[in-house]
């Protein structure tokens, strides 16, 4: 029940907002869902691409696809035959289903896909290289390993803190 009650209290407040706003936000704040996008996404890809070579260069195995985190097309509520649709006068495309399917069938699971799966690999990264405690630590999880740059020479190993030694998100051994 805990984890119920911080969901809540950490729960971001839009919809009661959103019938408050006036007209012309509401206008010029809906091309503001894709340029963020547009304009990172060709960055983030060219990073992906760079982070899991370098994984792959230092001898990283098992590293998750990028399509392990795209949820699965029938996984989707509605198919394209149903797609629920909205009629805003001013905005033409969402009167149309496929503008619908694009966002909620490619737009949006394909994009928080590439924004976590880039994040899975930065966590790999400072599991590896940098297994030091901190608060949020235990976040990284998602991104375990079998022994960090640090487990792996014994010299080294002793340099770290008992806890960091110990750690199971980048020491299997634990």
């Amino acid at each position: 029940m805990q984890w119920k009650r911080k969901i809540i209290m950490d729960r971001v407040r839009i919809g009661r907002n959103y019938v408050k706003q006036p007209f012309w936000k509401v206008v010029c704040g809906v091309p503001l869902i894709y340029l963020p996008i547009i304009m990172t996404v060709p960055f983030v890809v060219i990073g992906v691409f760079l982070i899991k070579t370098h994984l792959k260069y230092i001898g990283g195995m098992d590293i998750k696809s990028y399509w392990d985190f795209v949820p699965a097309r029938v996984s989707h509520r509605y198919g394209n035959d149903i797609q629920p649709t909205i009629n805003i006068p001013w905005y033409h495309p969402a009167h149309y289903r496929i503008f619908w399917v694009l966002n909620c069938k490619q737009y949006c699971p394909l994009s928080v896909a590439l924004f976590r799966y880039a994040t899975y690999l930065v966590m790999i990264v400072e599991n590896w290289w940098c297994p030091f405690a901190h608060d949020q630590k235990q976040e990284y999880a998602a991104g375990a390993i079998d022994n960090s740059f640090w487990h792996v020479d014994p010299e080294e190993l002793k340099k770290l803190d008992p806890e960091d030694r110990r750690n199971p998100i980048w020491n299997e051994n634990g």
